[in-house]
């Protein structure tokens, strides 16, 4: 009898284990209905997005409106609560893509002692917004820092096109491509294969197609709202980057540009609702 009280008890501890993860996962759902298009949100239209009883939401938001996540601001409506902006405006939390993505860019130079890069999408280019350095000797250092590049140009420009919706994707193509050195791909039909391989393996592959003697690899950065947003990139001169450290740094680049992406909102099943199709993480 006793082994049972204890067995019964072990059951118990598990019990609400299970049940504290579910009520996490249920709070981190209702914090995901807000955005910008959406600050307040009424009880019925959280229960609507989140899939959860009425009941059941009014239990959460009550908990979470104590904790500061929510805040009340009208007859059964609700807001994202004064403990986030708290925690937004402490420096906890980075306010732009590019202080979150340098400890991520810091961390990869000195796996591989090799430039890390940032692109950002601007409209219809992409930007070099930050770089860190290798320390070896010879090295890619860029110079082009807020230029625009067009996004058929290069290793990162192609991981964004290759994440692309359709429409915008077809936008881009539509324009004619001009040689900028002798292995820059121009032919329509040898992008497309370029961007299917990209999205196979989760990262793109530039040798020298936008700057001679440079092996570029890059993946796609995504954001809250699932869409790309840019790429992050290793640039390594050709010397040193054979096929088999190109897979190697390129699968890294896409693990690194997906913890990245995530800490920015991302998730895998939102980003694949837009294109199907990619490789994460």
């Amino acid at each position: 009898m006793r082994g049972n009280r204890v067995e019964n008890g072990e059951n118990s501890v598990e019990v609400q284990r299970r049940n504290g993860v579910q009520s996490i996962d249920r709070a981190v759902a209702i914090l995901r209905c807000f955005d910008g298009r959406k600050p307040e949100l009424g009880l019925s239209e959280i229960a609507r997005s989140t899939g959860l009883s009425t009941s059941t939401v009014h239990r959460l938001l009550g908990a979470m409106q104590k904790n500061q996540l929510v805040r009340q601001t009208g007859t059964k409506r609700y807001g994202l609560g004064p403990l986030l902006l708290q925690l937004a405006n402490s420096g906890a939390m980075p306010r732009t893509l590019r202080a979150a993505a340098l400890p991520f860019m810091t961390d990869l130079r000195d796996e591989f002692d090799e430039t890390i890069g940032l692109h950002e999408l601007h409209g219809d280019h992409r930007i070099v917004a930050a770089q860190v350095e290798s320390n070896q000797e010879l090295r890619r250092t860029y110079t082009d820092i807020g230029v625009p590049i067009r996004l058929a140009y290069g290793g990162p420009g192609k991981a964004i096109l290759a994440v692309l919706p359709a429409a915008e994707l077809e936008r881009h193509l539509r324009e004619p491509i001009q040689p900028i050195t002798t292995t820059t791909t121009v032919e329509r039909a040898d992008i497309e294969q370029e961007l299917q391989a990209t999205r196979l393996r989760g990262y793109s592959e530039s040798k020298g197609q936008r700057t001679v003697g440079i092996y570029a690899v890059a993946a796609p950065i995504f954001d809250h709202t699932q869409q790309v947003v840019g790429a992050l990139g290793a640039s390594v001169p050709e010397v040193r980057m054979d096929a088999e450290r190109a897979q190697l740094i390129g699968a890294r680049v896409r693990e690194v540009a997906w913890q990245l992406s995530t800490a920015l909102g991302a998730t895998a099943e939102g980003v694949r609702a837009v294109r199907p199709d990619i490789r994460l993480g």
